[in-house]
């Protein structure tokens, strides 16, 4: 097997990796033999050069590989992951854990995979386990809650045990306010497969490779899409306060285009509307909006990414057709119900 330092010198060279030299790399970076200066420089090479599509796809079928099954495969065709790459240091309400339940109340399977917040107050792991997910739950018991509840979280920790060994590199080079392959490869490693994805990024730059991605790695319907907020910003996140660049995947990849909340007959919100905070404000956003006392642009953001994925899923043929139905699943009570259940569900 070709060892790291010789792939590191490819790149330097600014040669893209072949899948199987690319394959070889992770098996090299999820090994404990290797020392953490070799990966360090291995992943600066890669970023420095950047990621080509081809490589992100071997990066994650490399790490699904690895990661531990679920056996959820009953669900994967079916099912959706609503999902970001974080990073965007926006500010976001964490808008994809409630079209999660949206979705679900909806009767679309969602298997949703994330984490703690890492560069923001309040990830969708804590969000979440706020609202009555148990993080430490067995895969057996996940699988009843996709039966019972119509959804799950992978919480990323229990799935991904080759990580353990590129922890420390990671936070070294994020100290060092460098970013590797990894602060994107999370979107693309959900344990449960599902077949549908609607995915935020934090860079504009990331939208079309990101979708390449997923459709080399045969995702049926994929969205990738990036708020942009401004000139030197942007969120995760497909929103009604943005101009939202988006691409396809699978069924999909015909789709390469800007959209906009009049594309779908909802009025330009301020991007304050979308700002949450820590667990305790999102919790109580959470209460506001359930109750009918949400900021309008933060529903109409959760009632559009719900229709989108009501639309990947192929239950409606326009994403106009699904913004009703979803607004009324989370103010009429049904979201609120769904949130009961789980956290009874995760009680007993």
């Amino acid at each position: 097997m070709t060892d790291l330092a010789t792939l590191t010198d490819l790149l330097i060279a600014r040669q893209d990796l072949s899948t199987e030299d690319a394959g070889a790399a992770a098996t090299a970076l999820a090994s404990p033999e290797v020392s953490d200066e070799v990966k360090a420089a291995f992943l600066t090479a890669l970023s420095a050069k950047g990621e080509s599509v081809a490589e992100l796809a071997a990066f994650a079928r490399a790490f699904r590989a690895r990661a531990v099954d679920p056996e959820v495969g009953a669900w994967s065709a079916q099912a959706i992951d609503i999902v970001g790459t974080g990073g965007d240091h926006a500010g976001g309400f964490n808008i994809s854990s409630l079209v999660v339940l949206v979705l679900a109340s909806a009767g679309v399977p969602v298997m949703k995979h994330g984490n703690r917040g890492i560069t923001s107050k309040c990830g969708s792991a804590d969000l979440l386990a706020g609202l009555g997910v148990d993080l430490a739950a067995s895969p057996e018991k996940l699988r009843r809650a996709l039966a019972e509840l119509g959804f799950v979280f992978f919480f990323a920790p229990n799935y991904h045990p080759a990580f353990k060994n590129i922890g420390p590199v990671r936070k070294a080079l994020a100290a060092r306010g460098q970013r590797s392959v990894f602060n994107i490869l999370g979107p693309l490693i959900n344990p449960g497969r599902p077949a549908h994805v609607l995915m935020g990024v934090f860079a504009e730059a990331w939208v079309p490779k990101l979708a390449g991605a997923l459709d080399a790695l045969d995702c049926t319907a994929g969205l990738v899409a990036h708020g942009v907020i401004g000139p030197t910003g942007g969120i995760d996140e497909l929103t009604t306060a943005t101009t939202n660049r988006v691409r396809g995947a699978g069924r999909l990849r015909a789709i390469d285009t800007n959209w906009t909340a009049s594309d779908f007959g909802l009025a330009q919100a301020p991007f304050v509307e979308l700002q949450g905070g820590d667990l305790a404000t999102n919790l109580a956003l959470t209460d506001a909006v359930l109750a009918g006392r949400g900021p309008v642009g933060l529903v109409e953001t959760i009632a559009l990414n719900a229709a989108v994925g009501l639309w990947l899923t192929g239950k409606i043929a326009e994403v106009k057709d699904g913004i009703d139905a979803a607004r009324d699943l989370l103010l009429g009570g049904a979201v609120k119900a769904k949130i009961a259940a789980t956290r009874e569900f995760y009680r007993a």
